[in-house]
């Protein structure tokens, strides 16, 4: 199965009849910013020399990009520091245009967060206080890159009568984990894709972007999910950003101890996670050859086995 994705390219007259309806100046210039892999996103500097992100959704549908904005909205009003789209005259953050949803963001300043001591535990400490706020029905209990999206690859496998050595790998650790992980764990709302290029930051987080992923489920899961994107490097897991990760996050909401034994799983579930996600995209549904690999870092660190009370490696 292909899926072709739509490439939207933005003109500068498109770009003030946007500003026109939030009643913001003009464009002066237009830069593609780079990240994220399906939506286009630029950054506008105005006649005023302000700075705003317009925002184009061509990977996602209006009702997904509504959620996804009052997803933000939640985290905002709640504390966590977040970018929530400029509010157009008509009142409304999503605009409809070309069968697809447009935002206009505040642009925020820094560049993605750092692994450095102060950084990682800032980032702890946002963490944990976003698994603090009350959930809301904007946020789903399914998540998108976990069991669900493994059951939607096999089932591509079996009617493509083809099981590549990473699928027969995912089903056999996916069995395995299901067993390992307690359904009754803390509960709260979880990022699920915290990268440094959902993150931005000089030494303190100063906004979590992108909550396409969002969704209740076990707040260690996260925490973890932060280690598999913050923590690592060539390679190899860094014991001194797990330790500053977790030092940050336990100075506002200590774990379990049934967390804590639940944390070697929960670290190899995120990391099947990612390396699930890039081979359903890169390999299953959007092939392209540049990044067919990416799906190996991801499974390479499989094969290390974490002491997270020790952060050591055997």
């Amino acid at each position: 199965m292909v899926i072709e994705m739509r490439r939207v390219d933005v003109g500068v007259d498109e770009a003030n009849e946007l500003l026109n309806q939030a009643g913001l100046p003009s464009v002066n210039s237009m830069k593609i910013l780079q990240g994220g892999w399906d939506n286009t996103n630029i950054l506008l500097t105005l006649t005023d020399a302000s700075k705003v992100v317009l925002k184009v959704w061509n990977a996602n549908t209006i009702e997904e990009v509504r959620r996804v904005v009052a997803r933000h909205c939640h985290l905002d009003e709640h504390g966590i520091p977040t970018a929530v789209p400029i509010e157009f005259l008509d009142g409304k953050l999503v605009v409809q245009k070309e069968g697809m949803a447009w935002t206009i963001l505040p642009f925020v300043e820094g560049g993605m967060l750092g692994s450095d001591e102060k950084s990682l535990k800032s980032l702890g400490e946002t963490l944990a206080r976003l698994h603090q706020i009350p959930a809301t029905d904007c946020f789903p209990d399914d998540y998108r890159m976990g069991w669900s999206l493994f059951e939607e690859m096999f089932e591509i496998a079996d009617d493509a009568g083809s099981w590549s050595d990473f699928l027969i790998t995912l089903k056999r650790e996916s069995e395995s984990l299901r067993n390992q992980i307690p359904a009754d764990l803390p509960q709260g709302i979880l990022h699920g894709d915290l990268f440094p290029d959902n993150v931005i930051g000089e030494g303190s987080v100063a906004a979590i972007l992108d909550l396409e992923e969002a969704f209740i489920g076990p707040c260690a899961f996260d925490l973890m999910m932060a280690f598999v994107g913050f923590g690592w490097n060539d390679g190899e897991p860094i014991g001194e950003r797990w330790n500053a990760l977790l030092e940050g996050y336990e100075s506002i909401r200590p774990l379990s101890q049934e967390e804590k034994l639940a944390l070697p799983a929960l670290h190899r579930y995120a990391t099947l996670s990612i390396a699930s996600w890039r081979y359903w995209k890169h390999v299953m549904t959007q092939p392209i050859e540049e990044f067919k690999g990416r799906y190996l870092e991801m499974a390479h660190r499989l094969d290390q086995q974490i002491d997270f009370e020790k952060c050591s490696v055997e």
